[in-house]
């Protein structure tokens, strides 16, 4: 697969691009996101749903910079796709064959069943584990599909979308019949109940934002914010019962989604009624990501490898100085959670978040020495983004921000309490950490130690032959541990 491939995702409201590069065999970051509002559907569903001049027009000279944004990043794979509003037009083929011969530029219209597929896969791979169902609001259609174990287990689509209801209804003032028309579409869906829902798309993202913003969540990140149906069912309800844009701006609607957020919301808020939702799950991923993806992993059954994470393997890849140390440190710090688990109190969740956190806990050293430990910890927030919760997230932040000073700061722990753990687990946590770095200060080849727990409950750390571990019991000694923690070295 080339190393840096270009996605474009041409939607019934806006046309977007997103370029990716790979730093190793299944590990990527975004490099770079476009998007243009060109609303290729406008006028459509009230014209048979015929394309229309006009935004035809808009969308090749979108798709025309958005081809030289794409060779300005030295893109070796392009990938493009159309999805609702131009598969449903029956004058499709004008605008697929101007976009070939203005701009050489193919595009794959897919079905609606591959577009609730790639969101799928999307949340699949890119979300914590669980069993959810997906919804993907599209300004033409509405996708979703069902996922459990990391696969895919159902896709389908709905003629269900922001600008279809705007054009049909909502223009008139026929909430009535948008409600029906909603209803009538669910009705065909298989009745499976689902208490957890993942958003997919623009108009899921416009209400998360503003319920994240009303709630005070400390994490200023979308993907995988977690709440309440209920905040979204009230939410909804203000938004529908708005009268004008200059209510609808005082509840946190941004002035591109004022005409089409009453439709989106109304779909959602039936569709959450209609399945039983009782938890939302946010996911900034979703066509594009999936068709990355299923090409990324096209011999893998578009899954990731067991135990495998694409966040964490480009920070280890692109960010890690010592190799040696990036993978002593997180031996030492399991075998010390191992020997102390028990009498520490530690969950067994805790002993993974430590492992991440000891392989990043130097990733900030790319940026700067002397405040590494900042940039480590603005690097997991920014770019542990893929597979992890929000409070593992945090976690594992506080673990590499201050484990050189071996206590979370209070006013840290303050700000993102909602987050973290017990402050008493966190800390003890931040005590293995610290203690695996100073056993390691001396930076040997191969690990010349032991760690033993004596039933006093004292922690022996015997040296090998030709080891004197001078350095680790002087950075130990600073550690001030002693009321915590006996540590003998021999």
């Amino acid at each position: 697969m080339a190393k840096r491939t270009a996605i474009i995702d041409i939607g019934s409201n806006s046309v977007r691009m997103v370029v990716f590069e790979k730093s190793s065999r299944f590990a990527f970051s975004l490099l770079h996101e476009s998007k243009s509002r060109v609303r290729i559907s406008e006028g459509a569903y009230a014209d048979e749903g015929n394309l229309q001049s006009a935004a035809i027009d808009r969308a090749l000279e979108a798709l025309g910079e958005f081809l030289s944004i794409a060779r300005a990043y030295g893109s070796r794979k392009l990938l493009c796709v159309a999805t609702s509003a131009v598969r449903d037009a029956p004058n499709r083929a004008l605008f697929l064959s101007r976009a070939r011969n203005e701009l050489g530029l193919q595009i794959k219209v897919i079905d609606g069943e591959k577009e609730a597929y790639l969101g799928g896969v999307a949340a699949a791979n890119l979300l914590p584990a669980m069993s959810a169902r997906t919804i993907d609001i599209g300004g033409g259609s509405t996708e979703y599909a069902c996922i459990a174990s990391g696969n895919v287990l159902q896709s389908a689509s709905l003629n269900l979308g922001t600008v279809r209801l705007k054009e049909l209804f909502c223009d008139r003032g026929d909430l009535d019949g948008a409600r029906a028309y909603i209803d009538a579409q669910f009705a065909a869906m298989p009745p499976v109940t689902s208490p957890i829902v993942i958003g997919i798309g623009g108009t899921f993202r416009a209400l998360a934002q503003i319920i994240q913003k009303n709630q005070g969540h400390p994490m200023k990140k979308l993907h995988a914010f977690t709440f309440g149906a209920d905040a979204l069912m009230a939410l909804g309800k203000k938004i529908l019962a708005a009268p004008d844009d200059s209510a609808l701006k005082q509840l946190g609607v941004k002035k591109e989604r004022y005409d089409v957020i009453r439709p989106g919301t109304l779909i959602l808020m039936r569709f959450l009624q209609h399945v039983g939702c009782e938890t939302l799950v946010t996911s900034g991923a979703g066509v594009r990501e999936g068709l990355y993806l299923t090409d990324l992993l096209r011999h893998n059954r578009h899954r990731f490898p067991a135990g495998y994470n694409p966040s964490l393997r480009y920070l280890l890849d692109c960010h890690t100085i010592e190799t040696t140390f990036s993978n002593q440190l997180p031996t030492v710090a399991m075998r010390l959670f191992d020997l102390l688990q028990a009498p520490m109190h530690l969950p067994d969740k805790t002993r993974r978040l430590l492992k991440i956190a000891a392989q990043l806990a130097k990733v900030g050293a790319s940026v700067h020495f002397y405040s590494y430990h900042k940039n480590s910890q603005y690097l997991v927030e920014s770019a542990l983004e893929y597979g992890y919760s929000h409070e593992e997230i945090m976690t594992v932040a506080a673990l590499v921000r201050y484990h050189k000073t071996r206590k979370i700061a209070k006013p840290f722990y303050s700000d993102y309490q909602r987050l973290l753990p017990k402050a008493k687990i966190l800390n003890r946590l931040n005590l293995l950490l610290a203690l695996s770095d100073a056993l390691l200060t001396h930076r040997p080849r191969n690990i010349d130690f032991e760690l033993t727990l004596d039933d006093t409950g004292v922690l022996h750390v015997r040296a090998k032959e030709g080891s004197s571990l001078y350095l680790a019991k002087e950075q130990i000694a600073r550690l001030g541990i002693e009321k915590e923690l006996t540590v003998q070295i021999a």
